[in-house]
């Protein structure tokens, strides 16, 4: 009998996805990790390895033996970022801050650079995209100018490590990792496989050396980081640079840290000799006025944990169209037509053939339900042609069927209106603990709360009444079914109105 003779399988083909990294035993078309498209790539045999075990570069230790010291945050010397870092930067971390292109993501970190460099903590920055005369001009711009400050304009990786190794920095920023490539690989800057190898390469030169890294990311069109989604994974710290290019405001915004809560944001203020920090943001998305004018109302929105006092404004008037237009900036349009309806059929308002704008005031964005209550009350003031109260803020979310509903962290809201000198609120029901000195009603729908404001005509410019058959009362007059919801309230409960609401000017909020 022929004896068998053992036979060696042929190795089987074997495909990644560029995006994510995912292995997977045959072609697909969408990567089932990350959902990408035409991703998926033969890249080979996977062939079979058992690695030995080998020395280690320190014993393990109890958790409790183990120094915390060395992985305490130092400041930047940018207080807001360091509120959405947990405290600061701490040794080793690798941080990616990605935003879309002008937001100002360098002119952030060139100023981050000149402040946290000194003695004893170097700071090296290096920039892929613009030359080292470029950058010392925007130096001089915002006085961001240090000796301990180093810069270098690369594009290789292997010069950048270079840098590293005779600067010795505490800090490295680099702007941005899409730029930056490995001559060991092939393709261009940005690709999957570069990004991946550099971002590899500085995260184990920064927890070798204890060093703190930023890189700055790219965005693209839908607003995610571009390059593979394994970057984000990689890094310490993901933040998120928003703000819009025509508004003084930006936003950072935690979304991934390892080292602290996600919750913070921080504030700033982007001008011409650089950007500064906003501690107290609020008077960005405020309107001051002598006196108050129909269509606006002040709500208090969270972003992360801060509270901030935003304006909602809405103007009613007149369509020459069949389909009269709803038109929306700051606000969610679906939101906005959901508060419409709910505003028309159980708040007694009418809109019948009028065009609707709805905005805020200094570029925020307000996307939590907490302000539905301020926009319902600004379409009802816009309607009946009476101004609110200028002291007053309005909190609660407005459900479908007309009821007002709880919202988170109402206690904080409440105190940063009193803080800024707001006297009256309109609140859902059992809102915890009250500001001493500060009135608030709760309302449990939005009939409820349209009749718990006193309605006064504004008398400060006669109006011009449109031509119309005697039956039709116009708009804001006494048949107006809006005015009337405001004051049918009155005679009935007058002790349950707010003693003294009148509306008053700015200069009285104190």
């Amino acid at each position: 009998m022929a004896a068998r003779t053992k036979t060696t399988a042929k190795p089987r083909p074997a495909y990644r996805c560029t995006e994510c990294g995912n292995q997977l035993p045959k072609w697909v078309g969408r990567c089932p990790e990350c959902n990408s498209w035409g991703t998926v790539e033969e890249y080979g045999a996977v062939p079979l390895r058992t690695t030995a075990a080998g020395p280690v570069s320190s014993p393990a230790k109890p958790i409790g033996q183990v120094d915390g010291q060395v992985a305490t945050a130092r400041t930047t010397g940018v207080p807001e970022l360091d509120r959405v870092l947990g405290g600061g930067l701490v040794p080793g971390a690798v941080v990616l801050l990605a935003g879309e292109p002008g937001v100002g993501k360098s002119t952030l970190l060139l100023d981050v650079a000149a402040k946290a460099a000194s003695d004893r903590h170097r700071t090296l920055y290096v920039t892929g995209e613009e030359s080292a005369g470029q950058v010392r001009l925007r130096a001089d711009r915002i006085n961001a100018l240090s000796e301990h400050l180093y810069l270098a304009a690369e594009s290789d990786l292997g010069a950048v490590l270079g840098h590293i190794d005779a600067v010795n920095p505490g800090l490295l920023i680099l702007d941005s990792v899409q730029t930056i490539a490995s001559a060991e690989l092939d393709g261009a800057p940005g690709g999957p496989a570069q990004v991946r190898e550099v971002a590899n390469a500085l995260i184990r030169a920064s927890k070798e050396r204890g060093m703190a890294t930023l890189l700055v990311g790219h965005v693209t069109k839908d607003g995610q980081i571009a390059g593979p989604r394994l970057l984000e994974h990689l890094v310490d710290v993901v933040l998120s640079f928003e703000g819009d290019r025509h508004a003084r405001l930006r936003i950072i915004r935690g979304v991934k840290n390892r080292y602290g809560a996600t919750d913070e944001v921080g504030c700033f203020e982007l001008h011409d000799e650089g950007i500064a920090g906003l501690a107290d943001p609020s008077g960005l998305f405020l309107t001051r006025r002598d006196k108050p004018v129909p269509g606006t109302c002040l709500t208090v929105t969270l972003e992360g944990r801060r509270p901030l006092v935003a304006e909602v404004q809405a103007l009613m008037v007149d369509s020459q169209i069949p389909s009269p237009r709803r038109t929306t900036s700051g606000l969610e349009s679906p939101r906005i037509a959901m508060i419409l309806a709910v505003v028309e059929r159980h708040g007694g308002v009418k809109l019948g053939k009028q065009d609707i704008y709805t905005a805020t005031v200094g570029g925020v964005k307000l996307t939590e339900p907490s302000a539905d209550l301020a926009i319902a009350l600004a379409v009802a003031s816009s309607s009946s042609d009476t101004p609110l109260p200028s002291n007053l803020v309005a909190i609660g979310e407005v459900g479908l069927a007309g009821e007002v509903r709880r919202v988170t962290g109402v206690q904080r809201r409440l105190a940063e209106a009193h803080r800024l000198g707001f006297t009256h609120a309109l609140v859902p029901p059992d809102p915890g603990k009250v500001p001493s000195g500060m009135k608030v009603v709760e309302v449990s729908d939005i009939g409820e709360a349209l009749r718990a404001i006193p309605g006064r005509r504004r008398s400060a410019r006669p109006r011009q009444e449109p031509s119309a058959p005697p039956a039709a009362a116009p708009r804001g007059g006494a048949g107006d079914p809006a005015r009337a919801a405001l004051q049918a309230y009155v005679p009935a409960h007058p002790d349950e109105l707010m003693d003294g609401w009148e509306p008053v000017g700015a200069d009285e909020l104190g």
